[in-house]
């Protein structure tokens, strides 16, 4: 009898806020098990929360995509750019994420907390300027909060905003072949390599000033690695926090009753965040690794070559960490999330990002304390993207 073909990697989520329904049978039957990625390329997937930490910490899973047998978000592997952290292995991640790690401490974040909040409440002062009391959420306060947010952080104009966001979405859309992957990447990267060039000639208070004049006229790193890593950054910066805040207002809304904790104290607040991300789990498409010699997972041998893919949005919604883990509940704990990652690639944005969404949140609740949908969300989800979210968000208050 011929082998069973593998079922493909769940990708359809039947409701919005919801991972895919088949990532609970899988995690229940077993932690590990083969799927489809493409025809003939059956990596590994991993379900359970302690498994996928196992795998996420484990130096002898490489995230270098170029590799044979990488489980890569194309069937053929990309070409090699500089300064790619995500498909790095030590010792140039190690040399590449030190770069960053002072720009993103807590404490540097901690004092960017009123220019966020400023900024929320001028885009929410805008709104209710507005005649009738309507808006795309998305077009008026979820995406350009977080771009406008990255963009002063990293030195680069918000005027170029609409191209910014267009090769953002590029990058990130998965279903239309790697040719639009590639140009989205290619075009950003062209474009602050231009603008490293000119912060080098005339610095500012930013961060590519910095990597521009200290990192890289110190030998530290390339000026193609900086670029790679710019292009992270802006991207990772606005993309996934502007689909947590679209769906993080839905969810909200969703359950009213909690709604009273975004009032709270910051602690409250604090988790709520941490819940949402927890629940929500926007990089839907699992994160990447390749085995580089044998490993046991669970009991199950994972060869050398072979890929493995970590289901954050079933690990996320484990009942052994998480117990009811479809429930909502922003008094639960949910501090074992993996919604950033875990092990070395863990999110380096990530005080940002919470950082953001515990201004955002309650900002928005509070001064408009009638907000509610217009339309259905569901009608307007992503469709092939690498991060779930929303198109729009039409609302009135």
């Amino acid at each position: 009898m011929p082998d069973t073909v593998p079922p493909p990697l769940p990708l359809h989520r039947g409701t919005l806020l919801d991972p895919p329904a088949e990532y609970a049978e899988m995690r229940e039957k077993a932690s590990i098990r083969r799927i489809t990625l493409w025809p003939g390329i059956t990596p590994w997937l991993v379900t359970r929360n302690e498994d996928a930490r196992f795998v996420l910490a484990d130096p002898r899973f490489s995230s270098e995509n170029f590799r044979e047998g990488f489980p890569g978000l194309q069937p053929t592997p990309p070409p090699l750019s500089p300064g790619q952290l995500f498909a790095m292995d030590p010792p140039d991640h190690t040399r590449l994420r030190r770069t960053l790690i002072p720009e993103f401490s807590f404490r540097r974040i901690d004092n960017l907390r009123p220019a966020i909040q400023k900024l929320t409440d001028r885009l929410v002062d805008d709104l209710l300027c507005r005649t009738p009391a309507t808006a795309d959420l998305v077009e008026t306060f979820t995406l350009p909060l977080p771009l406008q947010v990255i963009c002063e952080l990293l030195g680069v104009p918000y005027a170029d905003r609409e191209f910014i966001h267009r090769q953002a979405a590029a990058f990130a859309t998965v279903d239309q072949g790697p040719e639009r992957m590639r140009a989205g990447w290619a075009a950003l990267f062209s474009y602050l390599l231009d603008l490293l060039a000119a912060k080098s000639a005339e610095p500012a208070d930013d961060l590519l000033s910095r990597l521009a004049t200290e990192r890289v006229e110190a030998g530290e790193l390339s000026v193609q690695e900086a670029a790679g890593l710019a292009v992270q950054l802006l991207i990772a910066g606005h993309e996934t926090t502007a689909s947590m805040l679209s769906l993080g207002v839905v969810t909200l809304l969703a359950h009213p009753a909690q709604l009273a904790v975004l009032g709270g104290e910051p602690e409250a607040v604090a988790d709520a965040v941490e819940e949402l991300l927890r629940h929500l789990t926007v990089v839907h498409i699992g994160l990447r690794r390749i085995a580089t010699e044998d490993v046991e997972i669970a009991g199950t041998t994972v060869r050398a070559g072979e890929g493995v893919i970590v289901a954050l949005q079933a690990a996320n919604r484990n009942p052994a960490v998480f117990p009811d883990p479809d429930r909502f509940d922003v008094t639960r704990d949910a501090g074992r999330h993996l919604a950033f990652g875990h092990g070395l690639h863990h999110c380096v944005g990530q005080s940002l990002a919470r950082a953001e969404l515990q201004i955002a949140l309650p900002t928005l609740f509070r001064r408009l304390p009638g907000l509610r949908l217009l339309e259905n969300p569901e009608d307007h989800a992503f469709k092939g993207r690498a991060v779930h979210g929303v198109e729009r968000l039409p609302v009135a208050w």
